[in-house]
């Protein structure tokens, strides 16, 4: 995209970070993007351009809202982690524990972690159903409660595109009574002015960036019962509902909604001792338990060895966010990205409405972050 204007500001030293961001749209590689860098608690890199609709008559501006589909997956973890702060739950407690119907079908010692992890063996159904279920919170609950698992819990990770957030949803729901998206909303969203949403409103819609799809599948590799379940059969995606209407959900694995700023800010906090606006949102023990591996080795999905903490994945081996192997944080499918770096107190994030067909380390994120990790 010839031309484009690229607003913010990228401090310095971080000039080469907005220089690689205007490659990105002089190379016809955007539609719209954001990418936001917070160090020490100050935002140093705050950049977008480009359009927020296919027609591009629509500023991509600092108040449009992306869809991050699995970066949510992040945000769900961090409230995790927060009733695991508080006492109210622990990471090695079986499910059951407070989800009793989900002991059915040999489950009963699944723990917490292991279900964050994506080692639970739910990655999606094998038998078939109408898509539009996936709007059904209970009925998806109950088939998850009920169903057999595709592999023995704890013996790999299969990563669980969408059913990580019914699984987390509703233990949080549990023990909270509040759904994830409200509490997000409630405790962290609204009172640090972060734009950050699992559950949108009306209101909001209009803020949205329209999505621009890719023309092709990702590379799955080799593909098993599992991938199917999980990414391929017909019933795996949610369907036969308005757009409108998913965004309202709330999916917490999958239909968050925010901007890049707002994300770096809060992960930004848990490179930073968990320090945000003078609050501390996550304890530093809390925040290395919550990056702590639970598993490594190759996914069962997905076509690559992951190294999975307690719902997001560490930037180890997989190098996603530059060269810090103890960097923490999540991707969504088409290129979005969050991950903080608490070595260097660094917390970054991309979004994007013109997807890729990249389900990890998208190159246009990597080329930004690696610019930046340059100019440290």
């Amino acid at each position: 995209m010839a031309g484009v204007e690229v607003l913010g500001f990228a401090h310095a030293p971080f000039g080469a970070v907005k220089d690689a961001f205007a490659a990105n749209f002089a190379e016809g590689r955007e539609l719209g993007a954001r990418f936001s860098l917070v160090r020490e608690g100050e935002t140093v890199v705050d950049l977008h351009a480009g359009f927020a609709d296919r027609a591009r008559t629509r500023a991509f501006g600092a108040d449009t809202l992306a869809t991050l589909f699995s970066t949510t997956k992040a945000l769900a973890a961090l409230m995790m982690a927060r009733l695991v702060d508080q006492g109210r739950l622990a990471y090695d407690q079986p499910v059951a524990d407070v989800w009793p119907e989900f002991a059915q079908a040999g489950k009963a010692g699944v723990t917490v972690e292991q279900a964050l992890s994506h080692q639970a063996g739910l990655c999606g159904f094998l038998e078939p159903m109408e898509p539009s279920l996936w709007f059904d919170w209970q009925a998806i609950c109950d088939r998850l409660a009920s169903m057999a698992p595709i592999w023995p819990p704890g013996t790999a990770s299969g990563y669980h595109p969408l059913t990580y957030g019914y699984l987390a949803g509703e233990i949080f729901r549990r023990v909270d009574g509040r759904t994830l998206g409200r509490a997000l909303h409630e405790d962290i969203a609204e009172p640090f002015g972060l734009d950050i949403w699992i559950g949108l409103p009306d209101a909001e819609h209009d803020r949205v960036a329209q999505v621009q799809r890719p023309s092709a599948l990702p590379d799955f590799g080799e593909i098993n019962a599992a991938t199917r379940a999980a990414f391929l059969s017909p019933w795996s995606q949610p369907g036969g509902r308005p757009e409108a209407e998913w965004r309202r959900i709330e999916v917490p694995s999958a239909n968050g909604h925010a901007t890049a700023l707002a994300l770096a800010r809060l992960f930004g906090a848990l490179a930073d001792d968990g320090w945000l606006d003078g609050e501390q949102i996550l304890s530093p023990a809390l925040i290395g338990e919550l990056a702590r591996e639970r598993i490594g080795g190759q996914d069962l999905v997905l076509p690559f060895e992951m190294s999975w903490a307690a719902g997001v994945f560490r930037n180890a081996p997989l190098k996603a966010w530059g060269p810090a192997e103890q960097s923490f944080g999540h991707s969504g499918w088409g290129g979005s990205c969050v991950f903080a770096d608490p070595e260097r107190r660094l917390g970054g994030a991309y979004v994007m409405n013109k997807q890729s067909t990249d389900l990890v380390g998208d190159a246009r994120p990597k080329r930004l972050i690696e610019a930046a990790y340059a100019a440290l």
